[in-house]
């Protein structure tokens, strides 16, 4: 025993020595100047999670053989994929199940399924970018783009990621006014979800894996909370599974159908996971580490997003056995959504309300705690703050606490007002989509930066067709929306003129990435960014 600690202790010492810090003005050749020397990082060197080999100790420093499986070592990866999947599960998520469910009954289960696969398939390239250039991707876009460009990415990902938090701290103070049985109205609620920034600032002192362990407690709460409704109702499950098999699709629900695909891609969730993946430690210098640490992450998402599918599946499918096809199908939300279930299955044990309303809160305060930490990587990356991480959580709080505070009071007068906002938060992440995917489109495709872990042209047409769905898909819906909120003569030329820009830089973007004057490229550079950490 002592000898395999003390191999072990000597793989951590040669890992250090190999892994050069991150602010080391030779980590990449773009960074020249003593300004880019110090870029902001995701994770400090010391925070970062260790990866050594257990089963192989003595294995050489050198060569390109993968490792063989380990469970440990998939234990050790396993984290930043449940964070990412918080996303799939945040209160606007969930009151788009219950709206499908209640008005499409079980026929988009299969919508819902495919949906998760192609956020899947997004997610991993996200996280391919930065376990292989150990940069984010805000970082990665404000070296791949001009100034103008920059700042437009970033003031649509910061609209995007305050859009979202709206969401999610309405929908978490929704569900401490449901456990408060009334007593505490929705501002007291805000304040309440607001004051999760310092818990998390708190927890992130303790460590990454402490924080990912808060967050499986959460993910916990909302799996059995969502499953117990769902044991409560028993929904159908032979009408269950050939939701699932059988693809359905019916004018009366299209715009349900367009809901389930447009809220599976969160702009903010897409930078998000390329900066949690940095929270492993592995040698960037050989081609098997950084293969590998992508099997692990692959899995570990993929068991994930599986869990968020089930839970979003009993959401769903609770909703089509309570509401589909009666009068209240079309006016429920998050607001009066409890109280329905309440008069529909009442409860046993414990009052299916407040079922609803642990795992509501649940789903809101681990979003919120998401949105924070991706607010920070945001921030930091474009615009490289060298700040300290309780200086930036505290300044990317309060930026959609305020929003926030004024949406809960203004809008808090009835039930339809608050539905109202949510249309409009929803319009507003579909917004912006394209500014999330189009730029990791383009740097995951580019060889001078992924190198030889660059995605092939299959791939590539593969991601880019999920990615050209997704925003026609996102685009029916502004189109529905805007046709039938929109009116005024004043206000139909505001929109036009922001719809040519929009449009534009959209268009811009796509050229940028070179893809489609040439999508056949698949040839290789010899020494790729990705590599060059201490070659000189």
């Amino acid at each position: 025993m002592e000898n395999d600690v003390k191999v072990v202790d000597e793989k951590v010492e040669e890992a250090d020595r190999l892994l050069p810090h991150p602010r080391h003005p030779q980590s990449h050749h773009h960074l020249t100047s003593s300004e880019d020397s110090e870029s902001e990082a995701a994770y400090e060197t010391n925070e970062k999670i260790l990866i050594v080999d257990f089963d192989s100790p003595d294995d050489p420093s050198t060569g390109d053989a993968a490792p063989p499986f380990s469970w440990r070592k998939l234990w050790l990866f396993t984290g930043p994929g449940f964070l990412m999947s918080i996303a799939f599960l945040d209160p606007g998520n969930l009151e788009g199940d219950l709206q499908v469910g209640a008005i499409a009954g079980y026929s988009l289960l299969w919508l819902l399924m495919w949906a998760t696969a192609m956020g899947l398939l997004i997610q991993m390239l996200s996280a391919r970018v930065g376990v292989a250039t150990g940069r984010h991707l805000a970082e990665l876009c404000r070296d791949e783009y001009p100034t103008w460009a920059r700042y437009v990415l970033w003031s649509m990902a910061e609209l995007a990621l305050i859009g979202a938090d709206i969401q999610e701290v309405i929908g978490s103070a929704i569900a401490i006014q449901i456990l408060s049985r009334g007593v505490l109205p929705l501002w007291a609620g805000v304040v309440i979800t607001a004051s999760d920034c310092f818990l998390f600032l708190f927890l992130e002192n303790y460590g990454v894996r402490k924080l990912e362990a808060v967050f499986a407690v959460l993910i916990a709460t909302m799996g059995l909370s969502f499953a117990w409704m769902f044991g409560e109702t028993k929904p159908n499950g032979k009408e269950l599974m050939i939701g699932i098999l059988l693809p359905r699709l019916s004018s009366k629900t299209i715009r349900q159908a367009v809901g389930v695909v447009g809220c599976v891609i969160m702009p903010h969730n897409v930078f998000l996971h390329s900066a949690l993946v940095q929270s492993r430690k592995i040698d960037p210098k050989r081609k098997s580490r950084v293969q590998e640490a992508l099997n692990y992450y692959l899995i570990e998402s993929s068991v994930a997003l599986f869990i968020s599918f089930m839970i979003n599946l009993f959401v769903t499918t609770v909703f089509a056995k309570g509401f589909y096809g009666t009068e209240k199908a079309n006016n429920i939300g998050l607001v009066n959504a409890g109280q329905y279930l309440q008069e529909k299955f009442g409860g046993g044990l414990l009052p299916i309300l407040y079922i609803w309303g642990i795992g509501l809160l649940a789903a809101g305060q681990s979003s919120t705690i998401t949105g924070t930490y991706a607010g920070q990587f945001i921030m930091g990356g474009f615009l490289n703050l060298r700040l300290k991480k309780w200086m930036r959580a505290v300044i990317t709080r309060s930026c959609a606490i305020v929003p926030t505070m004024i949406v809960a009071i203004v809008f808090n007068t009835s039930e339809a007002s608050l539905d109202v906002l949510n249309e409009w938060l929803n319009v507003l992440q579909s917004v912006q989509i394209p500014f999330a995917l189009l730029p990791l489109l383009t740097l995951v495709s580019k060889e001078e930066i992924m190198g030889d872990f660059k995605i092939g042209p299959i791939l590539q047409r593969i991601a880019w067709t999920v990615a050209a769905l997704v925003m026609i898909i996102n685009g029916y819906l502004l189109l529905d929306f805007f046709v039938s909120e929109v009116d005024g003569f004043m206000f139909r030329v505001t929109v036009c003129v922001w719809t040519t820009a929009y449009v534009a830089f959209i268009v811009y973007l796509i050229s940028h990435s070179n893809f489609f004057p040439s999508p056949w490229s698949s040839s290789s550079i010899e020494l790729p960014k990705r590599v060059s950490i201490s070659d000189s």
